[in-house]
Parts: C-alpha cells; structure tokens; sequence
C-alpha cells in the first residue's frame, strides 16, 4: 500500500512538474538571436528616416501651396514650444493613471476604434498624390461638395465645407482596407502602416516659424523623455500598455517564426516626428537661401541617423529602454548650428522665419499709426 501511494505521489509530482515547465515556455519570448535583433534595429532605422525624408519635402510643397493661396498657417510659438513639455508630461502621467485603474483591454478597444478612424484619414492623406497618378482620365470622376451650416441669413454660420471626389473615395477605400486589418487582427505591419502614415502626416504638416522656437522645443522634451524613462517607469509602462499606432514595431524572432513573431523591438512616433519636424524646417530654410545645396537638411539627417544608432547601442550594451531623445536632440541641434558657425550664417539662420508676413504687418500697422500720430500732431502744432 505504501509503493502505491508512494508512485502516485511520484506520478502526480512528475504532472504538476511538466504542467510548470509548459506554462513556463508559453509565457518565455523567443529568445532574439544576433541576426534577428540586426534584422530589428536596422528596419526600425529604415522605418524612422523614411517618414523624415518623404515628410520634409512634403512640407516645402505644403508650405509653398499655403503661401500661395494665401492660408494661414497654424503655428507653434516659443511659449506653446516651452509648454509643450509640460502638457506632454501631464498627459503621459493621466494616461498612466487611467490604466491603474481601469481594465486595459476596454481603454485598448476604445483607443482602436479611435486610431482606426484617424489611420484611415491619414493613410488617404499619404496615398492620395500616387492613387490619382494611377487613375487615368478615362476614370469616372464626379466631384463632391459636402455644405453644414447653422443658422440662416446674416447669422449663417459654416460649420463644414468639404469638397472631394471619387478618387478620393478610392483612397479612403484602400485605407479602410488596411484600417480593417489592424481592427481585427492587429498585425505588427498593419500597425507601421498606420504608423508611418501618422509620422509622414506630422512632419509634413506641424510646422515651427523659426530654429529658436525648434530649439526651445526638443531642449524641453530632451529633458522630459530622460526624467520619464530614467526617473520612473510610466514611459515604459504607458509604451507596453497602449495598444495603438503610436509606435513602430518590427520583431527580433521574423527569422525563427515570420510573420507571426511576437518579440518586438519598438521606437516610438514621437523620436520620429518631434526631430522631423526640425528637420523639415532646416530643409525649409535651405530652400530660401535659394542654392542648389541643402547642407542643413543633410547635415541635421546625418546627425538624427547617428544619434538613432547611438541609441540602439547604448540600449543593446546595457539591455535597458532608452530616452531616444537623449541622443538625437544633441544630435540634430548640435551639429547644424556647429555647421552654420562654421559657415558664417548663424545669425541668418536665427533670424530666417517661415512665415514673416504676419510680423511685418504688425511692423507696417504700428508704422502708419506712428506715421499717423506724427502728422496730426504736425497739424495740431500748425
């Protein structure tokens, strides 16, 4: 009777043994081998300078067909540049105090059907100048005008004025082809399609006025993307947990499972779009000084390329997350204003601006007042 109980015992122990050992290798990743994390790295670089470039020039065509039609730009001023940080980091603590207290898969479903609606805008958005290439003249095309008012006579009130047409139904209809994808299986490549759509989008579109202004800018977030990732783990945590578009993803184990990988290196859009923006303002500033070169554009995406891989090596050496603006907010600042300097057109660089109308009629509006002033003072005294 004792043998019996004594190999049921066994038996039972050798289970509960082998029911531990196969919970453990289903919660273990992959383990990433040196090519698979090569792999990783050097197609979130390609991923990263891809939306900078295309996204630079697209600003210079976007700026231009502003002046043009005579539009006015939204732009960000030193003081929202030096509040920016501040709200950045409010932000990023309130999201992190929501998912402490709420379930995170319906804060997750929420965040999916929002991205989804904002993905499938921004991919039309990107898509739009090839889709219209492709579409011949023989292509159906009937224009779309879409009118929402409020009110009626002198109170009238527009509060939509939409104008599209069927290639751009087109668009939206690739997009949403994608946008289902991510929906209902959010694969890593859906999400860099989003993804890279978002970043294109920002750094063709957020424009900042003057370098000063840049410079107030990643000098404030170089500081808050070090405090939030060294000083605590709400970064981190807020990264892992936010199921979104917000970042690019490519997997360290593609050579060992394809396309179904689950062990990621990530960069989030931020490191991508907050340096591009920057960028596609020195590409602005290289177009006015009307040369044939755009020393300044290279130069700042040299350095953004360097500090991406010094942050990649520090981040591999000491197997921790790294602030990725610690590297290329030195990176992209230093090294064009060290060039300028050494050309002789800092100062013009400080004093370039993207849009200097608005300051000059301020300037031209005090004159006359001044001019006016001065006259009626002139025919007082007479």
């Amino acid at each position: 009777m004792a043998d019996v109980e004594e190999s049921v015992s066994e038996t039972i122990q050798q289970i509960n043994e082998t029911l531990n050992e196969t919970a453990t290798n289903a919660t273990v990743r992959t383990p990433s081998t040196p090519e698979g994390m090569a792999i990783a790295y050097g197609s979130l670089v390609v991923m990263a300078l891809v939306p900078i470039f295309f996204g630079a020039f697209r600003s210079v065509r976007y700026h231009k067909e502003q002046k043009d039609s005579g539009e006015t730009p939204e732009m960000m001023s030193s003081k929202d540049a030096a509040m920016f940080p501040i709200i950045a980091s409010g932000t990023l603590l309130g999201i992190y105090i929501v998912f402490q207290i709420f379930s995170k898969e319906y804060i997750n479903l929420l965040l999916t059907i929002y991205f989804f609606f904002l993905g499938v805008l921004a991919l039309a958005h990107i898509i739009s100048p090839g889709v219209r290439k492709l579409l011949t003249e023989s292509f159906p095309n009937v224009p779309y005008h879409i009118i929402l008012t409020k009110g009626s006579g002198e109170e009238k009130e527009d509060l939509m004025n939409y104008e599209f047409d069927r290639k751009d139904l087109v668009c939206l209809a690739v997009s949403s082809a994608f946008g289902l994808w991510y929906l209902l299986k959010k694969h890593w490549i859906a999400n860099n399609v989003f993804g890279l759509a978002f970043a294109v989008n920002g750094v063709e579109l957020l424009q900042l006025n003057t370098v000063m202004t840049g410079c107030i800018l990643l000098g404030g977030l170089f500081v808050y993307d070090i405090f939030w990732v060294f000083a605590t783990d709400v970064m981190v945590s807020v990264a892992k947990s936010f199921e979104a578009p917000i970042k690019l993803v490519f997997p360290q184990d593609l050579l060992e499972k394809g396309l179904d990988a689950s062990n990621f290196a990530m960069l989030g859009l931020g490191d991508i779009v907050i340096p591009g923006i920057f960028i596609a303002l020195l590409l602005r500033f290289d177009v006015s000084l009307n040369k044939n070169t755009r020393t300044y554009f290279t130069t700042s995406f040299i350095a953004y390329i360097l500090g991406l891989f010094a942050t990649i090596f520090v981040m591999h050496v000491f197997k921790h997350a790294q602030p990725a603006l610690l590297y290329l907010v030195p990176a992209c600042i230093g090294l064009p204003l060290f060039v300028a300097l050494v050309k002789g057109e800092l100062t013009i660089m400080f004093q370039y601006q993207d849009n200097p109308e608005e300051e000059e009629n301020t300037k031209d509006g005090k004159m006359s007042e001044k001019t006016e002033e001065n006259s009626s003072e002139g025919k007082k005294e007479k």
